[in-house]
């Protein structure tokens, strides 16, 4: 369905809470077709993006562990990604 979504089983270290929370709202923007939600709209895709973070959460949790780390380094690890996280704030 959307190959851009992080794949966060088998990072070391786990996954973080903001990475599992960036992936649900990936997933809850594709969905849903929205990328920035009115605010008519805004209540129902954030508690889309909490539904969907605590099913990820659990899913991970109930996951074995890998045997091979994923093949890309995900968004939120890579090093120009942290510069601009840390620009805007």
């Amino acid at each position: 369905m959307c190959r851009n979504i992080t794949e966060l089983r088998g990072l070391e270290p786990p996954a973080t809470a903001d990475e599992v929370e960036a992936a649900a709202r990936q997933y809850v923007r594709k969905v849903s077709g929205v990328r920035h939600p009115s605010p008519a709209n805004a209540e129902a895709f954030e508690a889309a993006v909490v539904a969907v973070t605590a099913a990820t959460r659990t899913l991970l949790d109930a996951l074995p562990e890998r045997r091979q780390p994923p093949k890309t380094v995900p968004p939120l690890r890579r090093p120009e990604v942290q510069a601009r996280i840390a620009a805007r704030g």
